[in-house]
């Protein structure tokens, strides 16, 4: 990559760690927030769920607009979706002006996230853009898993004041993009995109066209990743809780470290994993891996035993998203954008059932969330196995 593109994808890395780190903000500061709109349990699984709807929804129209208009555009204005949520958020005195900051949020994310993995795709090679991608997924990585670590603190100063800060953060992050970023579609690639009549359908005919596409298991992976993250983040506070009786310190102290090296190995290693083992390599050993840590989750209490098996987890999906990000751009083509969508459609779906089910087997059992989300992810191994054997044996005929 040149010293410009270089440049680019530091802006966009920051700009993922603040999109991920606002929604993280929210999760340990939210059940007393609602304490003053005297509401819930219901209205909190309801408000992330509110969020993960929008994104869904607006993720493949905002991946095709951003063919269409560029990924500046989509980028800027999901930043200012994004900072204006958070603030409507601080400043809610009504239970539905929370529903509605919500809503807006996932729209901000849908506009940002899908324009940002295309926007990598357009400055890299092939043979660098699985390095592009892991940097960007670190960030993203990282920014979702210290956000509740962030949130707490700033809570001290005050309930309301995560949201705050995370409005500042955005919208200085958005003039950032506005000033320096620069646009990688052409005038001619964009009008070309608006004149094309091939991806004018609605939400649900683009989706029903992921299921056509040869890449269609390399979305459902995102998914079932997601899924898999999105259950064991949940109720990972919960777990070691009512399990081990860990304190909020122990808590912080695991997830910080695991989120930190995950992300280090993120940014620093995946571009020398895939040049030397491939995608489909790594994707399948690191869902073995993960369904593994899971399970070894349940068998002992021991702190340092815990903690090298959480830093781990996160090392291993850290892996996998980039692994699957990098082979679905591969076989994009020139649709990089409405892939990106639908990238962020699956991973927003996984985003809104992940954390729902957790919450639902924790109070089963406290060991259920795990041992389902490493069945999940066993199932995801044995698919990815399935789609190799499948392609090899068309390309023997």
């Amino acid at each position: 990559m040149k010293q410009n593109n270089n440049a680019a994808l530091i802006m966009l890395m920051i700009n993922m760690f603040i999109a991920m780190l606002g929604i993280g903000l929210i999760i340990p500061v939210l059940p007393d927030f609602l304490k003053a709109f005297d509401a819930g349990g219901k209205a909190a699984g309801y408000l992330v769920a509110a969020m993960g709807l929008t994104q869904f929804l607006f993720s493949p129209i905002a991946g095709e607009w951003s063919d269409k208009y560029g990924r500046k555009l989509m980028i800027v204005s999901g930043l200012a979706l994004f900072s204006f949520s958070n603030f409507l958020f601080a400043v809610a005195h009504e239970m539905w002006q929370l529903y509605v900051s919500r809503l807006i949020g996932g729209i901000g994310a849908a506009a940002m996230i899908p324009a940002m993995l295309a926007y990598v795709a357009d400055i890299t090679s092939e043979e660098s853009r699985g390095k592009g991608l892991g940097m960007l997924g670190a960030a993203m990585s990282l920014g979702f898993v210290i956000g509740p670590g962030i949130g707490g603190f700033l809570a001290e100063l005050g309930i309301r004041a995560p949201f705050y800060v995370s409005a500042a953060v955005g919208g200085f992050a958005m003039l950032l993009s506005l000033s320096l970023l620069k646009e990688t579609r052409s005038v001619e690639q964009r009008q070309a995109a608006r004149l094309s009549t091939e991806r004018k359908e609605n939400i649900w005919r683009q989706f029903g066209k992921s299921f056509k596409a040869p890449y269609l298991i390399l979305l459902v992976l995102i998914f079932t990743l997601t899924f898999g993250l999105a259950n064991f983040e949940a109720v990972f506070p919960l777990f070691v809780d009512h399990k081990y009786s860990y304190t909020s310190r122990d808590i912080a102290v695991l997830i910080t470290v695991g989120a930190l090296i995950g992300a280090v190995v993120q940014a620093v290693l995946i571009g020398r994993l895939i040049n030397r083992f491939g995608e489909k390599t790594l994707i399948n050993l690191t869902f073995f891996l993960s369904a593994l840590t899971m399970v070894l989750m349940l068998l002992s209490g021991n702190f340092w035993y815990i903690l090298v098996l959480t830093t781990l987890f996160f090392s291993f999906t850290s892996i996998l998203r980039p692994a699957i990000n990098t082979l679905l751009s591969k076989m994009a083509g020139d649709e990089q954008g409405y892939v990106a969508g639908m990238n962020n459609a699956y991973m927003s779906i996984g985003n809104i059932f992940g954390p729902a089910v957790a919450g639902i087997l924790f109070d089963v059992h406290v060991n259920f969330p795990y041992l389902f989300g490493a069945v999940i992810l066993i199932i995801s191994l044995a698919m990815s196995l399935s789609w190799g054997r499948r392609k090899m044996s068309a390309a023997v005929r």
